[in-house]
């Protein structure tokens, strides 16, 4: 960074009083194929899905510098599918997932993205489980054919939560008053200036309600478990990967390893290449190394629950594991 700004003030002197316009925003570039293990004809796409599911680009960190380039989670997505679609020796599709969920949203619109895929191309989609995939992560695992939990993954968490803030009481303190002028009376529902009014709260749980619904009718349909079956599992709870696999929410429990074998099952093979995709200077040298534009889950998920929580923020439906 120092050469950059050195470079532009040479320039700068160069030029004299002319008028110097430089772009040092970050470029994002089309992805590249890089094999990661395996040989053979056949392929198969390892994909994260981790961090906050959202449909925002992640956090540029802490403002330090021009900001990197980061694509959002469902332009990835989309990006990877797309051009798997493209390449026929792409035949078995790994979802590995390390998230505690996000928006209702962003949740459903990577599961169809997903179910499309598979639908379309008639390509095997395996789930692979890891350290959480609860929530919104368990609703995208729900679009694969086969979801492989590993020993110490936490998932379940079925449910639907809303996050709103009220600091009516912290500004009265403050001695800062707000005034809303509004065309109806639930205009500004869930306002976090002011407390909800008991028909609020059930409006808001309604919304909540058919949310939950919506997930459930997913889990009957996809793990094939009776209507009351799955929604006494649906109370929010999480489970460890015997337990899911217990109450058939999990086909099995394994490694990276046994995912990939998996994926070589489905499709009759012995051998094939595990590819992902990458821009250029990412690093994915196995397939242990996580998507760059994403940061960590936790990580990702406290910094986005802060911001859901600031005044101002109003409320959002989530699929997530939010204790």
């Amino acid at each position: 960074m120092p050469r950059v700004i050195a470079l532009v003030l040479l320039l700068a002197m160069l030029t004299g009083c002319s008028v110097l316009s430089v772009d040092l925003t970050p470029r994002i570039r089309p992805l590249e194929e890089e094999v990661v293990e395996g040989k053979g004809e056949a392929k198969i796409l390892l994909m994260d899905v981790s961090g906050f599911i959202t449909d925002e680009a992640p956090s540029s960190g802490l403002g330090l510098g021009p900001p990197p380039a980061r694509v959002p989670m469902l332009v990835r997505i989309r990006e990877e599918l797309t051009k798997a679609a493209k390449d026929r020796d792409v035949r078995a599709l790994v979802l590995r997932i390390n998230t505690p969920g996000g928006t209702v949203t962003a949740s459903d619109i990577i599961y169809r993205e997903v179910t499309l895929f598979r639908e379309e191309t008639k390509v095997p989609v395996i789930a692979a489980l890891m350290d959480v995939a609860a929530s919104g992560g368990y609703y995208i695992a729900l679009a694969a054919d086969r979801i492989v939990a590993h020993p110490t993954t936490v998932t379940g968490s079925i449910g639907t939560i809303m996050v709103t803030a009220n600091v009516e009481g912290l500004l009265g303190k403050v001695g800062v008053a707000t005034s809303t002028f509004k065309s109806a009376e639930h205009k500004d529902m869930g306002s976090p200036f002011r407390t909800l009014t008991p028909e609020e709260r059930g409006i808001f749980q309604s919304v909540i309600d058919e949310l939950q619904r919506q997930f459930v009718a997913k889990v009957v349909e996809r793990r094939r478990l009776p209507q009351d079956t799955a929604r006494g599992l649906a109370d929010g709870r999480i489970y460890t990967a015997p337990q899911a696999l217990d109450r058939r929410l999990v086909d099995a429990i394994g490694y990276m390893p046994d995912a990939l074998a998996a994926a070589r099952s489905a499709i009759g093979v012995d051998e094939a290449k595990v590819i992902v995709y990458k821009r250029p200077r990412e690093y994915q040298a196995t397939y242990y190394a996580q998507t760059r534009t994403e940061a960590h889950a936790l990580d990702t998920t406290v910094e986005r629950l802060a911001t859901l929580a600031g005044a101002g923020a109003g409320p959002h439906f989530l699929y997530l594991w939010a204790p």
